[in-house]
């Protein structure tokens, strides 16, 4: 991907091992969410050690299902916590953290006040999505306001339409447009000349190495955003790609890691840094 998207990969696969150990071994049953053996729930507020990268997971509820997404809490929480790592040990940028030991991930709705404490919002299987009156008004003023909103894993035409008419009610004076690859955010940090597919880890198991989910239908991935007048992205959206498998996933599989994570971070860090900056 060019001489500086190179540096990652060496780095990562020396550094590797040491996502396997971040797992809790205490595990708790979450508000909310219902996978992963993590300390931080909904509703337990912002990183109690503040002063740094803060990620924030938008928790909704599903109004439609999709045949391998679990909605809200796709990929939560070992995307968050290798995310959080990597962006550490790769960039100047330091997490929060909580005092329990976690890195700095939230998770909040759409109408909790600690919103505006986020400037950066995450969230997976945005193909699911239903937001009733009061969170796409709080959603909308949030955006305008200065927020950054990324939603990744959502896959097929059924789902992309379902998304877009979500977000304009949230957003109806804006349009959805693709991002082009010579967008500067595609190199502020690392050179990623396409957008990869990345596939769940399931579904590249149980298909022999494929990463096209809803197989022709799904064939291109898309990263597309939401601008404001001035350029300013408000909405980000990865299509027909997992992106956030790529971290989650990471220490599973040696495979899995070498084909998509480093350029699974490639794209988080690079779109992290232009959200910080811009």
């Amino acid at each position: 991907m060019g001489p500086r998207r190179w540096l990652l990969f060496p780095i990562l696969f020396a550094a590797a091992p040491a996502l396997t150990a971040l797992a809790l071994p205490e595990a708790a049953s979450a508000q909310f969410f219902r996978f992963g053996a993590t300390n931080v729930r909904l509703g337990d507020g912002l990183p109690d050690q503040p002063g740094g990268f803060t990620f924030c997971r938008l928790a909704y509820y599903s109004v439609r299902s999709e045949p391998s997404g679990t909605g809200r809490d796709t990929d939560f929480p070992d995307a968050e916590r290798n995310l959080s790592t990597r962006l550490a040990e790769l960039t100047p940028i330091t997490p929060s953290r909580w005092t329990h030991g976690e890195p700095g991930f939230a998770v909040v709705t759409a109408t909790d006040p600690d919103l505006y404490q986020c400037p950066f919002l995450f969230t997976s299987d945005a193909g699911t999505m239903g937001l009733d009156d009061a969170e796409s008004s709080a959603l909308r003023d949030y955006l305008l306001k200065g927020g950054f909103f990324w939603v990744d894993d959502f896959w097929g035409e059924a789902a992309w339409n379902h998304w877009a008419r979500e977000i304009g009610r949230v957003l109806p004076e804006y349009r959805i447009v693709d991002l082009p690859l010579n967008h500067p955010l595609f190199e502020i940090v690392y050179i990623v000349p396409k957008l990869p597919q990345i596939p769940s880890i399931r579904h590249w198991r149980n298909s022999g190495g494929g990463t096209s989910e809803r197989g022709a239908e799904s064939a291109t991935p898309h990263i597309r955003a939401i601008m404001d007048d001035t350029g300013r992205i408000l909405v980000l959206m990865t299509h027909n790609t997992d992106i956030a498998d790529g971290w989650e996933r990471e220490a599973e599989d040696p495979n899995f890691f070498q084909f998509f994570s480093p350029d699974a971070y490639a794209v988080g860090i690079n779109i992290l840094v232009w959200m910080m900056t811009h």
